[in-house]
């Protein structure tokens, strides 16, 4: 066989998976498993460190096995990675110094709120080209250098590494010899000169983090290093955050073209090429994966709770006994008989940025079934989505369609409707695992599998295209209940 094949590690929020990719794109074999997600009290969410990787691990061997390759078939490895995700460990031993602080966590809020106070927002979003928030890694770094009992003295004295999850692996895949992260992670961590590509020593100082915790930074594209994890050296070439390997994956590489994915959350993106463009409508400004040592930037808007509300009707009001009944559920009624679901369950990002707001169902009857309501869920991803479109088209340039991935963008009903709001195509491509396919890209682009961005556009295919049918002042009508009820969620 070819040196050809490309192995992705794609670390997820609830689940790790591998997947191999040949040289034309096309998955070969996938292996995935989920993890613990722990919950030490409300508000706060939280990893085991080691289960990551050894759920990691243990795909990325179980994949080759069905694929029926050994390490010298492999070109290299791609990784990318839930972002923000902080983890803290003993360089010497490698051991965590506590559980990973996920994304979704807000116990870094009261510290986001005394920033606020003292006026350093401006200052961060011209730096980072985030809004202040609890959703970024600095202040769930400062949370661990604070409560874990002599961490800022062995920070100081050099024997602790920070990194988000792709660091992890990273350090892990190369038995400690290599701490680093790429651009797009590392702009996620509101301590990172997205205009620069440099660590803002100003932002250290001011949350008092020393620099001796943090990983070099490079481009997405890049040989960082070599494992020998699957027997003979692989080089591990590419690495970006997830969603902008999503980006990358769907070959948006051109400024103007967006793509949402459906996940836990929901995250659309769209390329500004080399232009920093910062939002005055609610987005953060990110680096898009870099394919070389050219700045590449995105509009992002981010949702924490798309795919979510799914497995909170399934796990938390026992509405449907798997994810996937969700649609026939929803389908079984016309429409969500005036039932409009908010489910600002960890507080509303963006456009809205609200810590405090909560989830609420709104327009109940006595006619209301749970089929309405599981129509009112779905609908509440279209929606958030929705506003993150209509904030980028008054940020930047309106999209003349939606490239669309993640695990919800299978379901037909969900895409049409979200065609219906927008007034443009939504188009799932052939394979939807875009986010490992971007760092698979990354990787191969890095070792040689692929000449230029040319050859990896040429590779997309369409799968499947949503026109709107939904006249257009009837959108605006539901977009404008969705705003009303936004509002209640956010009352206070």
């Amino acid at each position: 066989m070819s040196r050809t094949f490309i192995l992705a590690l794609d670390q997820g929020t609830s689940s790790s998976r591998s997947i191999v990719f040949d040289g034309q794109g096309a998955i070969v074999a996938m292996d995935q498993r989920e993890f613990r997600q722990i919950f030490p009290q409300p508000g706060w969410v939280e990893h085991d460190p080691m289960e990551i990787w050894s759920s990691q691990l243990a795909t990325a061997q179980e994949v080759m096995a069905k694929a029926g390759l050994a390490a010298t078939d492999i070109a290299a490895i791609g990784i990318t990675n839930q972002r923000e995700t902080t983890v803290v460990w003993n360089r010497r031993t490698g051991v965590p110094l506590y559980n990973a602080i996920v994304w979704q966590d807000r116990r870094g809020e009261p510290l986001c709120a005394q920033l606020r106070e003292q006026g350093h927002a401006v200052d961060i979003q011209h730096s980072t080209g985030l809004v202040v928030d609890a959703y970024f890694s600095a202040t769930k770094l400062r949370w661990i250098l604070d409560h874990v009992p002599g961490a800022h003295l062995a920070a100081a004295q050099g024997e602790l590494a920070f990194g988000t999850v792709d660091s992890w692996l990273l350090w892990q895949l190369t038995g400690g010899h290599v701490h680093a992260t790429d651009v797009s992670n590392a702009s996620r961590t509101m301590l990172f000169d997205i205009r620069h590509n440099v660590w803002d020593h100003e932002l250290l100082k001011l949350l008092h983090v020393p620099d001796s915790v943090l990983p070099r930074v490079h481009a997405s594209s890049h040989v960082y290093g070599q494992t020998t994890a699957f027997g003979a050296p692989i080089p591990v070439a590419g690495m970006a955050g997830d969603q902008q390997a999503a980006l990358f994956g769907q070959a948006c590489f051109k400024p103007g073209m967006a793509k949402n994915t459906y996940g836990t959350g929901c995250f659309m993106l769209m390329h500004t090429g080399e232009d920093f463009k910062n939002s005055t409508h609610g987005l953060i400004t990110t680096a898009a994966a870099q394919p070389d040592g050219r700045a590449q930037y995105a509009l992002e808007g981010s949702v924490f709770i798309g795919g979510a509300v799914v497995q909170w009707l399934r796990d938390g009001l026992k509405a449907i006994p798997s994810s996937q009944d969700i649609e026939a559920l929803a389908a079984s009624v016309p429409d969500s008989g005036g039932v409009v679901f908010v489910p600002a369950f960890t507080g509303l990002g963006a456009p809205y940025w609200d810590a405090e707001a909560r989830g609420a169902i709104l327009g109940l009857t006595r006619g209301t079934t749970v089929a309405h309501v599981a129509r009112a869920a779905l609908e509440s991803i279209a929606f958030q989505s929705a506003a993150l479109l209509q904030a980028m088209a008054a940020d930047a340039t309106p999209v003349t369609e939606l490239r669309v991935d993640g695990g919800a963008s299978v379901n037909d009903l969900l895409m049409q409707f979200q065609a219906d709001l927008l007034g443009i195509p939504v188009v799932r491509p052939q394979v939807t695992e875009t986010t490992a396919l971007g760092a698979a890209s990354l990787a191969g682009l890095a070792t040689g599998v692929y000449k230029n961005l040319d050859e990896l556009a040429a590779q997309w295919r369409e799968g499947r295209r949503f026109t709107p049918t939904l006249p257009r002042d009837q959108a605006a009508q539901r977009m404008s209940a969705w705003e009303h009820a936004v509002r209640q969620a956010q009352a206070r």
